[in-house]
């Protein structure tokens, strides 16, 4: 590692156009100083790159291991560059189900709610949505996927994004697959990938 304080003046030849000695030392601390802040602050982008994001469906409804749908998920998983976590529960009442769902979610986590009252937005807007999270410093994001009847008030109120996928009716099996792939295709989104095509 290069030693700024010992080197930086006399490898460099750097010389101060008023030759008070005076002057010279009340500047250098004054550089030092702002060396220092500029090595914590390469040392916090570092450590917050570095930071792996986190997404977690939590779901009404078990996937049958075999099935064509589990196969597809966990196709998009295995490439997602971001921890891909299933929660799952099975049917229940509308209350047992909504309680399931909220206390699923930790705390300091973005809450994206799958609901045909949602916004029906591009991928490339979602993945500027969860972008602009990320550089606030969210480390997690959570999608709420409902049981047959859907999700209760309480349940919407919690979402930080209610998001639909269009007005078409989908199998429960089949959206949570088509979730894991825009999990996927966010990622290439946010990272320039060409896998995204407009």
């Amino acid at each position: 590692v290069f030693n700024f304080k010992n080197n930086i003046f006399s490898k460099y030849n750097i010389k101060f156009l008023d030759k008070n000695v005076k002057r010279e030392r009340a500047v250098k601390p004054y550089i030092w100083g702002w060396l220092r802040r500029l090595k914590m602050l390469l040392r916090y982008l570092s450590d917050t790159t570095e930071k792996k994001m986190k997404a977690t469906i939590i779901a009404i409804g078990k996937c049958k291991r075999n099935s064509p749908e589990k196969q597809l998920i966990d196709e998009y998983v295995k490439r997602s560059g971001w921890d891909v976590v299933i929660k799952e529960q099975d049917n229940a009442t509308q209350e047992e189900e909504a309680r399931f769902l909220t206390a699923s979610v930790p705390a300091g986590a973005k809450v994206i709610v799958l609901d045909e009252r949602g916004d029906n937005m591009k991928s490339t807007e979602l993945a500027a949505r969860i972008e602009k999270w990320m550089l606030n410093g969210c480390s997690e994001i959570c999608f709420l996927i409902g049981g047959a009847d859907g999700h209760l008030p309480s349940t919407r109120e919690r979402a930080d994004l209610l998001l639909s996928f269009g007005k078409l009716t989908l199998p429960h099996m089949l959206m949570r697959a088509v979730l894991a792939e825009q999990i996927y295709r966010i990622q290439t989104i946010i990272n320039h990938h060409p896998y995204h095509r407009e």
